[in-house]
């Protein structure tokens, strides 16, 4: 195999497929990148059984072949090559390849291709396109949701919801619960499955184009597929029952507040320095006389208190949540101003943006001693 192309186009195709090279691989081929130059393309693959990655770029292939090299190795030097054009030549007789640049040049040992379990098309039954912005900001506004616990994997996935033009993400963790709709394009059909958040997390950093372009999604029983410019990446899909999200969200509430994103922001990050340090991060929220009154206490530290004007219709209410789990809706949220909807301080409480009926946050507030 001998092969010329640009270092940056390689560098950013190595960098997406290694997101899937293994870090503990059940086998050593599977710590490797696979790559195949054949009618001036080169086309790159990592797998780790449970997500596959590939990326094509254009090259000039002098000698058609396929290698697999260390992907870790094969990350580090190419990034750091010198030249703007690279040239990798394979030896099959003692196993090595040349990575040429500039006045760089480096061997490496290579592992052979024909055991590389390589990633399939996948032909799955369901298929439909939706544009990459819309799909990203679906993912980035619901998985930050998600369950870490493996122990209850069918929270540690983001359910997708498609109901002809309807299109739904859902993430909970069981103590909030995050829901974004939007609107799909010329599709037909019904699906409901859970993606792991892994993968979307992965998606999300590779889907930076400025440019909005469609996404090709392929659902099987068991899998799914996404396709854009020149990546495709297959995932399992996980297997369970996601819960009625419907019956968490209460149907009407007897407190609403209006307040300043940002100012809310801020206050609840610097109260919360002092609650961080303990074990549940809990800030206090007091809703009286048009502000909130926010603190945190921590009795090896210290107290903080600061207040933010709000407009209140309804009740006063005296509530307490993990801190944690209030910042990171507001990050998500994009206007000025959101509203926080209460009912009883041992309720479940809606946050949600003023200016974006499509997108809704419920979260369960927590048990203090005071």
């Amino acid at each position: 195999m001998k092969f010329t192309c640009p270092k940056d186009e390689l560098v950013q195709a190595v960098q997406i497929v290694s997101k899937a090279v293994s870090s503990k691989p059940q086998m050593p081929i599977l710590s490797g990148i696979y790559l195949n130059a054949t009618n001036n393309t080169l086309e790159l693959q990592a797998t780790d059984y449970e997500i596959g990655i590939t990326c094509k770029i254009d090259a000039q292939i002098d000698e058609p072949g396929a290698i697999v090299l260390s992907g870790r190795y094969f990350q580090e030097v190419t990034r750091r090559l010198p030249g703007e054009n690279v040239e990798i030549i394979s030896n099959r007789a003692d196993q090595t390849v040349k990575i040429s640049s500039n006045t760089a040049e480096f061997n490496l040992l290579s592992l052979p291709a024909n055991e590389f379990p390589t990633v399939q098309q996948l032909t799955g039954n369901i298929t439909f396109q939706i544009r990459d912005n819309i799909f990203r900001d679906l993912i980035k506004k619901t998985v930050f949701a998600c369950s870490t616990d493996e122990a209850r994997p069918v929270f540690t996935g983001c359910l997708l919801e498609v109901n002809n033009s309807d299109v739904v993400m859902v993430a909970t963790n069981t103590h909030r619960l995050s829901i974004k709709r939007e609107i799909l394009d010329d599709f037909t059909g019904n699906i409901k499955i859970i993606i792991p958040s892994k993968i979307l997390n992965e998606l999300t950093k590779i889907m930076i184009s400025e440019i909005p372009s469609n996404v090709t999604v392929n659902c099987s029983y068991n899998q799914i597929s996404f396709a854009f410019d020149n990546v495709y990446i297959t995932s399992r899909l996980i297997e369970g029952q996601f819960p009625d999200y419907q019956r968490v969200i209460p149907p009407e509430f007897n407190t609403k507040i209006k307040i300043n994103t940002h100012a809310f922001q801020s206050a609840v990050d610097r109260v919360s320095l002092i609650s961080r340090a303990g074990d549940y991060n809990i800030i206090q929220l007091v809703f009286t006389e048009n502000k909130v009154v926010i603190t945190s206490n921590n009795p090896d530290i210290g107290k903080a208190e600061e207040s933010v004007p709000v407009s209140i219709e309804g009740p006063e209410i005296d509530i307490a949540f993990n801190a944690k789990y209030v910042t990171d809706i507001l990050k998500n949220i994009e206007s000025e101003i959101f509203y926080f909807s209460l009912n009883k301080s041992l309720t479940p409480a809606n946050i949600k943006p003023s200016d974006d009926d499509t997108y809704n946050y419920i979260v369960t507030p927590v048990r203090t001693n005071s």
